[in-house]
């Protein structure tokens, strides 16, 4: 039986490769699906990737993975640092989270610097890229593999 791991991304993730690809590079969320599907598959898990500006879509998709999923890869944007009903309904999930942020939140504006997923999450990737929803992935496959 596959497992279905949820890949959750917020706001103007939907601008990845477009905007400040100094900071965010050049790939874009497509890219970053195309990838982790291609990990995904051979270790037989089941990716569904979702993208939202809306803050309440991205708690549906926490509440639906409740019955579908056995993890969340979530990169939250700006809604990390202020989302408090993020953070509740990630409470509520059982599975496995990993928090994942392209640039390296530590080194950017201070009010970036906390996050209100990180205290539900197991594990923060942040700073590596695009390459860190990889990274999450792998870490995913190996704890459920």
């Amino acid at each position: 039986m596959s497992k279905t791991v949820f890949l959750i991304n917020g706001p103007n993730l939907n601008l990845l490769g477009k905007r400040e690809p100094a900071i965010y590079g050049a790939d874009t969320l497509e890219d970053v699906a195309h990838r982790c599907e291609a990990l995904a598959k051979p270790a037989k898990f089941d990716l569904k990737s979702m993208q939202s500006n809306h803050e309440g879509q991205i708690i549906d998709w926490i509440h639906q993975a409740r019955d579908e999923a056995q993890a969340i890869i979530i990169n939250p944007g700006a809604f990390t640092h202020t989302s408090i009903a993020i953070y509740d309904a990630l409470q509520a999930y059982e599975g496995l989270v990993f928090e994942v942020h392209i640039s390296n939140v530590h080194k950017r504006e201070a009010f970036r610097h906390h996050s209100y997923v990180s205290a539900r999450a197991e594990g923060v990737i942040a700073g590596f890229g695009v390459e860190g929803y990889e990274l999450a992935l792998r870490r995913v496959i190996s704890l459920l593999g």
